[in-house]
């Protein structure tokens, strides 16, 4: 359990810890100089008897109000508080805004050490006691114990130390699930190591040996040595603070700094400028209105940016609202992590707000389908006992879409097969292909089927003569979002509910017959019998209109018109052949390539066919490419048998 001091400067934060741990945790010379903490201090200190293998680490942070952004990234790793007032000043602005801090940042169990009662009467510490349990009353500490101590006498040290250790006994494992992820909150050369960096593993896990990456630079390192609660170890996981010793060519101190990432080297956390987050005002804040600009701290890094509010214009104190951060520099958040939000001159804590989307689209933000699928994720936020879970996501959506695995998976740092099979477990539809993966509700999958019926319905007596509609086509009429390589399999799917038919490329209701128009009815019964007079080498679209005086325009759609009927091939450029001559036709390929072991040969078949020898050639080459026949040097062997042409 990683415990984090909190309170007002001069309050005896570091002293407690001392006192607790043995360690002065104040390594600065500065901060030794001065007596002041500046950046956070470390204490792992050895477990007492009777708490074998039970691990217990404190951060102390700074108090100071100048120093508001150390004690930020010191605070991104705490689990617990230890809220630290001293009996002589009492309630302070740094204790109540470092509380408000480490309650945006989702921290809810805490203990309060009230110091230096050596300073004050009895009656002085049971006043500022009463103090503490009115003002915790509101918050998510309150009740939490109060123990009055003397840091300088030891006493009431001891009970509080036995406290937090049967506290760290009884903290429950943590969730290792998810890509690792480390916040790199300190950079320093170890002599005969090389560059080690320390931070707090916000996911994942990691072992010595294993490939990372660094962000935002992007460089690979190797792992080559972890400590982990000042302990050399071979693996680290989630929620313990921890050194990593990295190598690599590019590996440098200069290139690394507090703020930086260090995640597993297939993580797909990148850099965002955009992310979508559930924004909570503190009651104590003014107002926020649309793009007010403000200070962003998350985990150990600083940037600044605007608030985008989603549900309105104005956000009052104590409310909740969706909104959008628009950062000047980019942080590499998952769903989830907190993010503290401070006002444009930095000397106020105003918000909290937690990661919802971290690649949100650039357009329609406040649209209601967008809105619905924030809230949706919001449902899967983490708690304090429980970790980003998509298994609450599920019940919450009814999109007209599918959800695109791959792209949910990277925004809440699981791997995709984790996510697919929460969807599967809430009773979704996973479909996978290639790099795709999409989860698809029933609903949705209903009323998609609805929509290709009722699209069919409308080609079908738009364009009553064609066999059906092209499967693409259909496509992008009834789910222009859904890939062509997922469409298809529910076509086949659909099939055996025994409404759809399908036709080569074509897919049509059942109940269709395509229907040459009144019209083109009678023409054909003029133009068939024109192709039948010669039924090999029938006349062209334009002979057939310069003999019938028709537009060439006219003919050639009756003809393609007739071709989707089946009643006749197109062979090549406006020449088409009646489908009983094409059948003849392919007759006598496979007669003549029985009686020749080679193959059929264009001259042999121009003789047989009684046409000339340029026609012959455009004739084997449409069964070549129909697949009927293939071409092995100057012949043809027939590949396809059964391949009917009636």
């Amino acid at each position: 359990m990683i415990v984090g001091t909190a309170g007002h400067v001069d309050h005896g934060k570091t002293a407690l810890v001392r006192a607790l741990t043995g360690v002065k945790t104040d390594r600065l010379k500065e901060e030794q100089a001065r007596g002041l903490t500046i950046e956070a201090g470390y204490a792992y200190p050895d477990p007492p008897p009777g708490f074998d293998g039970v691990s217990l680490g404190f951060i102390d942070v700074p108090g100071h109000e100048r120093f508001i952004a150390n004690m930020l990234s010191g605070a991104a790793g705490i689990e617990a508080m230890l809220l630290v007032v001293a009996a002589d000043d009492g309630i302070m602005p740094q204790t109540r805004e470092h509380a408000r801090i480490l309650e945006l940042l989702g921290v809810t169990r805490a203990w309060v050490a009230l110091t230096k009662i050596d300073r004050v009467d009895g009656a002085r510490v049971d006043a500022v006691s009463a103090d503490i349990d009115a003002w915790l009353a509101g918050t998510p500490f309150a009740g939490s114990p109060i123990f009055p101590l003397s840091s300088l006498r030891g006493e009431g040290v001891e009970a509080l130390s036995e406290t937090l250790w049967r506290a760290a006994a009884d903290q429950p494992g943590r969730d290792d699930s998810g890509s690792f992820r480390l916040a790199v909150d300190r950079v320093f050369i170890k002599s005969g190591s090389g560059v080690v960096m320390t931070g707090t593993i916000r996911a994942g896990s990691v072992h010595t040996g294993a490939s990372v990456r660094l962000l935002p630079s992007g460089l690979v390192a190797r792992v080559r040595g972890l400590r982990a609660q000042n302990r050399e170890v071979e693996w680290a996981g989630h929620g313990e603070r921890c050194a990593i010793n990295l190598s690599g060519s590019d590996i440098e101190r200069d290139r690394v700094a507090r703020g930086d990432w260090v995640i597993g080297e297939h993580s797909p956390i990148t850099d965002r400028r955009r992310l979508d987050v559930t924004l909570r005002l503190l009651p104590e804040s003014p107002p926020l209105t649309h793009w007010t600009p403000v200070h962003l701290h998350h985990a150990s890094a600083h940037v600044t940016g605007r608030l985008s509010l989603l549900e309105g214009e104005t956000l009052m104190p104590g409310e909740t609202c969706l909104a959008q951060l628009v950062l000047e520099s980019p942080l590499q958040p998952a769903h989830g992590d907190a993010i503290i939000v401070r006002d444009h001159g930095a000397s106020r804590t105003l918000a909290g707000a937690r990661v919802l989307d971290v690649a949100p689209p650039r357009r329609g933000a406040r649209k209601q389908e967008r809105l619905a699928w924030l809230r949706a994720l919001r449902q899967a936020l983490p708690t304090a006992v429980a970790a980003t879970s998509p298994d609450r996501l599920w019940p919450a959506l009814d999109v007209n879409h599918g959800v695109d695995i791959v792209a949910l998976a990277a925004n809440l740092n699981l791997a995709t097969a984790t996510v697919a099979a929460s969807a599967e477990r809430a009773g979704w539809q996973v479909m996978t292909s290639g790099a795709v993966c999409l989860a698809l509700s029933d609903g949705y999958l209903q009323r998609l089927y609805r929509k290709v019926l009722a699209r069919l319905a409308e080609m079908h007596e738009v364009e009553p003569s064609m066999r059906g509609v092209e499967i693409d086509r259909l496509r992008r009429l009834s789910a222009p979002d859904l890939p062509a390589s997922l469409f298809r399999p529910l076509l086949a799917r659909w099939k055996d509910n025994g409404d759809l038919v399908q036709h080569g490329p074509f897919v049509a209701l059942v109940s269709h017959r395509a229907t040459l128009s009144d019209v083109d009815s009678e023409r054909w019964k003029v133009v068939q019998p024109l192709l039948a007079a010669q039924p090999f080498e029938p006349p062209r679209v334009r002979d057939i209109a310069r003999q019938l005086a028709w537009p060439e325009t006219d003919v050639r759609r009756l003809l393609h018109n007739c071709a989707l009927l089946g009643e006749v091939y197109q062979l090549r450029q406006d020449h088409f052949f009646l489908t009983p001559a094409v059948a003849t036709l392919a007759d006598i390929i496979r007669q003549l390539d029985t009686v020749s072991p080679g193959g059929v040969a264009a001259a042999a078949f121009r003789d047989r066919v009684g046409c000339g020898r340029k026609l012959a050639v455009a004739i084997l080459e449409f069964f070549d490419r129909i697949g009927f026949t293939r071409r092995v040097g100057d012949s043809h062997k027939v590949i396809r048998e059964d391949m009917l042409f009636a």
